[in-house]
């Protein structure tokens, strides 16, 4: 499981670091300086001038994750009776790869239209979810055959409802922000408070950027909710330290959303406010899945065995 947990580390760094290049290189205007797919220009290594050493580089690092992903599978494969998650992880993480390729390559023939935004960076947030998944199964799961210890002190069922709430909505507000973003709905509204002077708005842009508002209010509600229960209730210290570390970033979360509206979107905030909010997604879903490999724990015991397995 060693192996498997370094690789899935591997593919989760660059991966991360795909969708971070991919989100300053829209950001700063150069996400259609590839006008062509998979060559940039027509050519392999095309002349890297107007923004083009950023869409390139980009490609090159999600190019370095296909290998990455087939050694993890190929890594995971072989291991995958010794927990219940790791072989339905490994086929959402292989679902996922194909989708965003076929994805990626559809965002560049439709020029970056908002919806296809959306879609390709939500996929890879999912893929960079799942792989994470499979980082934690790796390090946590127990050896073939050894079942795991009994604690009364693991999550309840309704901390994980709380948890995988919480990440969800996250994962919402993050796709109507990489929405607003790319549909430059960023500064539809000028006021803190409201949107034009008014609660009720009129325009698309207003209405969208209100939505992110108040889906961005139903996470911190959530997060504070879901920190609030695995402090009172039974949870892990593992599962407190993902929920207390997500509520921080919710918090600087917010204040980079007001200091975007207030300094009128600097380069450099939007792109802390993107990559800030796929750490807040990614927070919560490592503490729900924490917390569900704590509810198996204190299970009857029994060793899993995948059918076709042996």
């Amino acid at each position: 499981m060693k192996r498997l947990l370094r690789l899935a580390l591997a593919t989760d760094f660059v991966a991360l670091m795909t969708v971070v290049l991919g989100s300053w290189t829209r950001i700063n205007g150069a996400g259609l300086t590839c006008p062509d797919w998979p060559l940039c220009r027509g050519h392999i290594i095309p002349l890297m001038t107007d923004g083009t050493l950023w869409e390139w580089t980009h490609r090159l690092l999600a190019f370095i994750v296909a290998p990455l992903t087939i050694a993890l599978v190929a890594a995971a494969w072989p291991v995958r009776a010794r927990s219940p998650f790791v072989g339905p992880t490994l086929g959402v993480i292989v679902a996922l790869f194909v989708a965003q390729v076929l994805l990626g390559a559809e965002t560049v023939r439709l020029g970056n239209a908002p919806f296809s935004v959306v879609l390709h960076w939500g996929t890879a947030m999912a893929f960079i979810a799942a792989v994470s998944a499979m980082a934690v199964f790796a390090a946590a799961s127990p050896p073939a055959g050894i079942a795991p210890s009994h604690d009364p002190s693991r999550s309840s069922g309704r901390l994980r409802f709380i948890l995988l709430a919480t990440a969800t909505i996250a994962f919402i507000t993050m796709c109507i922000g990489a929405y607003v973003s790319s549909s430059g709905a960023g500064l539809a509204c000028l006021s803190i408070q409201q949107c034009a002077g008014n609660v009720i708005v009129h325009t698309s842009g207003e209405y969208v950027q209100m939505l992110h508002r108040a889906a961005a209010a139903a996470t911190l509600i959530f997060a504070a909710a879901a920190l609030a229960f695995a402090w009172a209730g039974p949870a892990s210290g593992r599962v407190r330290a993902a929920a207390g570390a997500g509520v921080a970033l919710v918090c600087i979360q917010v204040v980079l959303g007001l200091l975007n509206v207030t300094l009128r979107l600097p380069v450099e905030l939007r792109e802390a406010h993107a990559v800030n909010a796929a750490f807040v997604f990614l927070a919560f879903f490592i503490a729900t899945v924490f917390a569900t490999l704590d509810a198996m724990a204190n299970q009857p015991a029994r060793h899993y065995t995948p059918s076709g397995a042996g």
